[in-house]
């Protein structure tokens, strides 16, 4: 490996990325293993506007001193980790830090805001960090001092490296093959039918945008859409379309996809599974099947978390995709280096922490102590994503979101795919979870 591709291993974004969730993860782990030290993030709990009787849970009793500690601990290693990660790729960090501090202290806000008891049951904090982030570059505008901290990719991969710790391959082993066939088989033939619907019937020229929105839609919303742009080189703008179009869906889909299923009188399991494969984010998936019941839920949650292992394999196979057969250029042979450059990076820490969570440190320990690890490791992960998302509404114009709306023709595109997800999600899931064709899993095993 010449001197260049190892440099590469610490002053490219991508890689920066796998070595600060790694540090995450490894803290997090030994934290708890060794019980030797407090590593938790900051986190709000649910309150009220009004002072609850019962639970005392007022916005005021949230902010106590052992809050402040972890606010202050959740500062000082996003920054000095991001810090540390743009200084390697050659940027001023004199300009970074004060613009991560208002950018940290905006996410407070989001956090705050949707921890709210009402706004928590029907939107989760991904729309509030996003509408925020609009509502000020859309009004009194994103000032130039702030955007050296708007790094919406480098902090939302971050995000993911950390995620794939709590991606377990035993979650297959634990439904089989009805998880498989709910969530491995539906999805990429969603993502070919989206392909072809979006290109040849609605002939959209953005291809890397159509992949984007293919993926968000049939996997796991903004999580693939960030990992199968990267693979599609998919610009900024289309990311935000991608990721905007997601999660207003996802609102709609977390309030009435439960109401719809519980008046056609579908089984808990059959209602999860369904939530589970078609409701774009994790956290939404959670409560839209809590809503139908806590088998829902739990079986909501084990298809999402099958679907999202696809998460890495999918950017793989995209990228193989565009280097050969979307961006081939017809004179040049595409080999196996212009396919690892395509590659993005971060999937192989998505994918690493993944197995040494599910090879090395679930079977030496238990799952009781992997859930405890993934407690401390979900808030630096959401943490990340909200940084992510504040970042993309401050980095957003309306005007140049409807420009790339090309007359309505990515509109139709979600909505044509998400419809075709559904009712392809809901064969499977009859298919495989009615008891007409196979045995009914045993619910003792969402236990």
């Amino acid at each position: 490996m010449s001197n260049n591709k190892t440099s590469n291993l610490w002053k490219k974004e991508d890689w920066l990325a796998v070595w600060i969730g790694f540090i995450v993860i490894a803290i997090g782990c030994i934290s708890v293993l060794t019980k030797g030290f407090d590593f938790d993030a900051a986190k709000f709990g649910t309150w009220h506007w009004w002072e609850n009787v019962e639970t005392k849970k007022s916005l005021a009793a949230q902010f106590n001193g052992e809050f402040w500690v972890k606010l202050l601990r959740t500062f000082l290693v996003t920054g000095i980790l991001f810090g540390i990660g743009i200084k390697l790729q050659g940027e001023k960090i004199g300009k970074f830090i004060p613009a991560f501090v208002v950018l940290f202290l905006i996410c407070v806000v989001v956090r705050m805001i949707s921890a709210e008891f009402t706004l928590k049951m029907y939107l989760e904090w991904a729309f509030w960090a996003l509408l925020i982030g609009l509502l000020i570059s859309n009004t009194v505008g994103t000032p130039e001092w702030l955007k050296p901290a708007i790094r919406t990719e480098f902090y939302i991969k971050t995000g993911l490296v950390i995620m794939g710790f709590s991606v377990l391959f035993s979650n297959i082993a634990k439904f089989g093959p009805y998880g498989l066939g709910i969530a491995w088989i539906v999805t990429p033939i969603v993502i070919i039918f989206m392909w072809w619907f979006g290109t040849k019937v609605l002939k959209i020229d953005n291809k890397p945008l159509v992949m984007t929105l293919s993926a968000a839609t049939s996997v796991c919303g903004t999580s693939a859409a960030i990992a199968t742009g990267a693979a599609a080189k998919a610009k900024k703008e289309d990311l935000s379309l991608a990721i905007s179009i997601s999660i207003i869906f996802t609102i709609l889909m977390m309030v009435f996809e439960p109401m719809i299923i519980r008046a056609c009188g579908m089984s808990q399991l059959m209602g999860g599974a369904l939530i589970g494969g078609t409701v774009d984010s994790t956290g939404a998936v959670v409560l839209a099947g809590n809503a139908l019941g806590e088998e829902a839920e739990q079986a909501a949650v084990l298809v999402k978390s099958i679907q999202n292992i696809l998460i890495g394999f999918i950017a793989f196979f995209v990228a193989i995709f565009f280097a050969t057969k979307v961006d081939k250029d017809p004179n040049q042979k595409v080999g196996a280096g212009e396919i690892w450059n395509r590659f993005p990076k971060f999937i192989i820490g998505f994918f690493v922490a993944s197995l040494v969570a599910s090879f090395i440190v679930l079977p030496l320990t238990d799952g009781a102590t992997v859930k405890a690890i993934n407690g401390v490791l979900d808030q630096y992960k959401n943490w990340a994503f909200v940084l992510a998302f504040t970042s993309i509404g401050l980095d957003t114009n309306f005007k140049s979101l409807f420009k790339q709306m090309q007359g309505g023709k990515v509109l139709w595109l979600y909505i044509v795919g998400q419809v075709f997800n559904i009712l392809l999600t809901l064969f499977a899931v009859w298919f495989l979870l009615s008891g007409k064709f196979f045995e009914i899993p045993n619910l003792d095993m969402f236990k």
